[in-house]
């Protein structure tokens, strides 16, 4: 009896480990800017394309983030009630800017090209799933 239920629970364990997600990352919101995208605290007046974010307080790390690229994908909107805005796409963005307090309503502030790759812009800020690339 005590092999069948050692069994029994080993199974089940191997069953919640294979079902369990291998998702990493941080939670938190993202918002988006409209062009121009220059000047930025990072680069000044060198162009840096579109796939770009400007980092919150919790990211910005004293201007440490500058460069850093992070992989972002939209898990949900935030207004209970819309219409799910997420492509199911992820995107990998550079952090160019930090985002000003108090106007920082998100963890990153993407452009609005990187923004709409991952959601439709009419929900304005979303929960993400962020990480470091």
């Amino acid at each position: 009896m005590a092999i069948s239920h050692h069994l029994l629970l080993s199974t089940l364990v191997l069953m919640t480990l294979s079902f369990s997600s291998n998702v990493y990352g941080d939670y938190g919101t993202a918002t988006f800017n409209k062009p121009p995208y220059v000047p930025s605290s990072c680069y000044g007046f060198e162009d840096q394309g579109v796939m770009i974010g400007a980092a919150s307080d919790d990211i910005w790390d004293d201007g440490a983030a500058c460069g850093r690229f992070y992989s972002v994908q939209c898990l949900s909107g935030t207004n209970q009630g819309d219409p799910e805005p997420c492509t199911g796409d992820s995107i990998v963005v550079k952090i160019t800017d930090q985002c000003p307090p108090p106007g920082c309503q998100g963890t990153i502030d993407l452009s609005e090209e990187a923004f709409a790759a991952i959601s439709n812009t009419d929900a304005g800020k979303i929960n993400i799933l962020y990480q470091q690339a």
